[in-house]
């Protein structure tokens, strides 16, 4: 990119600090306005970045120069600020998940589809390198038939930032973590015909699910997760008649190896960082696109619309829903 991408940030919370140093230390992206509700933290953080501390989403979104609107708030603002923005014409990059259910996700995917306007969920695993060479393996016969395919994602991130343990925010696993595998799997193997969670409520949330997912062909593939504990880490295990991959810290890695039967190995490496999904977004914009081709519109909405499911089976409820 020629000129760097300017962003408006919504949300100056743990994930955007973590996004902001990482981005404009490329040199390819800069923060031109930011808004939280928060004016100290707003203050400080457009003042660590050179950016203008606006007093309203709206003074963010339409700050001149700005090229596309980052939305990292918490999971329950997420709907209002993305029709805000995408209401005012600017392209729309919005933290995972973009919303609490499939209804809202449906209008707001509805929304940039009739503005015309670029939107897309921040699901950086499939703006990386390393998923889509798992994905290209498979599509090419690579693993042969699928005999296995476990995912784990068992960290102890409860307290990784508030938001994630207060059920009025849709804090718990699922929304937080889960989607991670979930999104995998269906990325890899499309929408299964039918699925079983079983999940653990705590304090208004979930804290963990295993999950199994039925395919047509007899296929069932497994997710276990949990913001409690290490058990098993953040894990992968891929198995088929031609060959296999274990993966760990598959929603961020940096290569991944393919194991063939017949003992030989193609190792694939790339930089797994969110770099690249601002990298590839901002040109997507650039192009005048309106979805991105790593993480389409249907994806983002078949993963919330299994996501709704999983919680129906759970029982799970967040207060605002109950009102």
């Amino acid at each position: 990119m020629s000129e760097p991408f300017r962003w408006a940030f919504i949300g100056a919370g743990t994930l955007a600090k973590q996004v902001a140093k990482e981005i404009t230390a490329s040199g390819r992206h800069e923060i031109a306005a930011v808004y939280t509700r928060n004016p100290e933290k707003c203050a400080a953080f457009a003042g660590q970045y050179g950016a203008h501390p606006a007093q309203s989403a709206q003074e963010a979104v339409t700050h001149p120069g700005v090229d596309g609107v980052y939305i990292v708030t918490p999971h329950t603002s997420h709907y209002e600020y993305t029709l805000e923005a995408l209401g005012l014409g600017k392209p729309v990059l919005c933290e995972k998940p973009i919303t609490t259910d499939a209804k809202k996700a449906e209008e707001m995917l509805r929304l940039s589809q009739d503005k015309g306007v670029y939107f897309a969920e921040a699901m950086w695993t499939w703006f990386s390198p390393i998923a889509n060479q798992v994905k290209k393996w498979l599509d090419a016969g690579e693993y042969g038939e699928i005999k296995k395919c476990r995912m784990t994602y068992h960290l102890r991130s409860i307290n990784y930032a508030p938001r994630v343990s207060d059920p009025n925010l849709a804090g718990g696993a699922l929304l937080d973590v889960t989607i991670y595998p979930l999104t995998y799997l269906y990325r890899l193997f499309g929408m299964p015909e039918k699925i079983q969670c079983q999940g653990t409520l705590q304090g208004g949330i979930d804290t963990g699910e295993e999950i199994r997912l039925y395919y047509p062909g007899g296929q069932v593939y497994t997710i276990s997760a949990s913001i409690l504990d290490y058990f098993g880490l953040e894990k992968m295990k891929l198995y088929g008649t031609k060959g296999k991959t274990k993966l760990s810290f598959y929603h961020f890695a940096n290569s991944v190896t393919l194991w063939r039967k017949d003992g030989a190995k193609e190792q694939f490496s790339a930089y797994g960082g969110m770099l690249n999904e601002f990298d590839l977004v901002a040109e997507e914009i650039r192009e005048g696109k309106t979805q991105s081709a790593f993480v389409p519109h249907q994806a983002t909405l078949d993963v919330m619309r299994m996501m709704d499911e999983c919680r129906k089976q759970m029982g799970l409820i967040y207060p605002f829903e109950k009102e």
